[in-house]
């Protein structure tokens, strides 16, 4: 399974729970508490850009399911602690990002007003089938075993990169981290990949990696710029992002590896709802406002031409 976020959340079996989750962990407290405002390891302001004014498309309304649109409102789940695709702003309480960004265009291509519900990730997809939910954008990996529980519209492409302390003081290898506290965010599927780095660290007869897996991805920033660890992975654009909203306290490190798609969740046999979500986003892709958005975020190399629905 690529290495890119976050371990499927739903009730499995011990071997599909193998197959999904790994381990991760040393340094950091794990509180979950996102940093204050100002700190090195917050999220950071949105930026300033706007983006381009969205119209309704009478044809795409339509086809939202009539429990979803009668109130008006298209209500989604996420974790805002993964930023720059969805973290709260400087006053602690206000979501944005990428993820959020795109979600209100989809909304609003669909005469809806998009609302986001900030809850932990490991509940997201249980939330979208039991109906607390009516869509999820989180970073989430498109995968086998999800669509398995959920639809998924493809939006995006991410892969993994790891990150130590500006100038790398502790010349980490980013092909051999045996022996390193290394973080990682609970729950993603970069705590799989320490995983698997582990069994290659003791079938060479090499230390473990000392692996942090905390609450929430902020936490895992501030435990690097707070000398608790000497490394952290993590998907592309949150590396990126951190590297530009750290003071220059973090870089990347080797080349970014195991890309794969993100897709949005819907809950499955809801009629011509995945339809109207994939339209609508191949709609704003098409009108340059999908590109507007990702510029803003600074994630264009994440961008893809077509939108997909996996079932």
């Amino acid at each position: 399974m690529p290495a890119i976020r976050r371990s499927f959340p739903v009730a499995l079996g011990a071997a599909a729970l193998t197959a999904l989750l790994a381990a991760c962990g040393a340094g950091g407290d794990g509180s979950g508490g996102a940093p204050p405002a100002g700190d090195p390891a917050s999220g950071g302001a949105a930026p300033t850009e706007s983006v381009p004014t969205v119209s309704r498309d009478d044809a795409l309304a339509a086809m939202v399911p009539q429990e979803i649109a009668s109130d008006g409102v298209l209500q989604f789940g996420l974790d805002a602690s993964y930023p720059p695709n969805e973290f709260t702003d400087t006053d602690g309480t206000t979501i944005i990002g990428m993820d959020v960004d795109l979600g209100t265009a989809i909304a609003q291509k669909l005469g809806l007003e998009a609302q986001f519900e900030n809850t932990s990730f490991d509940g997201i997809i249980p939330g979208v089938e039991a109906g607390n939910y009516e869509i999820s954008m989180s970073s989430f990996t498109i995968n086998d075993e999800r669509v398995q529980a959920v639809d998924m519209i493809s939006y995006f492409t991410a892969g993994t990169s790891i990150a130590v302390a500006a100038g790398n003081p502790q010349n980490v290898n980013p092909d051999d981290l045996c022996g390193l506290a290394v973080g990682v965010q609970r729950g993603t599927i970069q705590v799989e990949d320490l995983t698997a780095r582990n069994e290659a660290c003791r079938a060479a007869g090499k230390p473990e990696i000392q692996m942090s897996e905390l609450q929430q991805q902020t936490d895992v920033t501030l435990a690097l710029t707070a000398n608790r660890i000497v490394a952290m992975l993590a998907d592309s654009p949150v590396i990126s992002y951190a590297e530009t909203t750290t003071q220059g306290a973090v870089e990347q490190i080797g080349e970014t590896y195991d890309t794969a798609p993100y897709g949005i969740v819907v809950k499955k046999n809801q009629g011509e709802f995945a339809e109207a979500i994939r339209a609508a986003l191949q709609s704003l892709m098409d009108d340059g406002t999908y590109a507007a958005i990702l510029e803003k975020w600074n994630v264009s190399d994440g961008a893809i031409s077509t939108a997909e629905i996996r079932s």
